[in-house]
């Protein structure tokens, strides 16, 4: 007997590459992310978009991949902490965030970076109070928020010294 799919193919692009999922088109993106294409900085924490850990980039803007159905991102340009950048050669913000030591257990810290990323991609100059407000919806239970918030700063502290010249 033929084996039956519960799913279709659905072609998501992740980290710059396409992907063809074979899923039920209501199942959450962070399944996918995790179960069919092996990637871990994604993480279930709530499951209710409450928590931020499953927190990735889609066209640009932070999301919830735990509440996002997969017939939602077919098409869309999907972005990952392991499209950041890689253990040797991590982004400008992964840095920051090791230079800062801003991971206790590291649970939030791929939402936390995610969230930072597509926030600093739209504003590389906020004020202290426009980045806690970015990451309002990411929670951090081990207390780490001010080296989380020192290492925000500091890429856009960089940002700042580009655009004026300074070192």
């Amino acid at each position: 007997m033929a084996q039956q799919t519960t799913g279709k193919s659905i072609t998501i692009n992740v980290n710059g590459h396409d992907h063809v999922i074979d899923a039920p088109p209501d199942s959450m993106l962070l399944y996918a992310l995790r179960d069919n294409l092996g990637l871990r900085g994604p993480k279930f924490g709530c499951g209710l978009s409450e928590c931020g850990a499953c927190t990735v980039i889609m066209n640009g803007n932070a999301i919830h991949s735990c509440i996002m159905p997969l017939s939602a991102v077919e098409g869309q340009k999907i972005v990952t902490l392991e499209g950041l950048g890689t253990k040797e050669k991590p982004s400008e913000l992964q840095q920051a965030f090791i230079d800062e030591q801003a991971a206790q257990c590291g649970y939030c810290i791929g939402g936390m970076i995610i969230t930072a990323q597509a926030f600093l991609d739209r504003n590389p100059h906020p004020t202290r109070d426009d980045i806690k407000q970015a990451l309002d919806g990411n929670l951090c239970r081990c207390g780490t928020h001010m080296r989380i918030l020192r290492a925000v700063e500091r890429v856009a502290n960089s940002h700042e010294a580009a655009a004026t010249g300074e070192k």
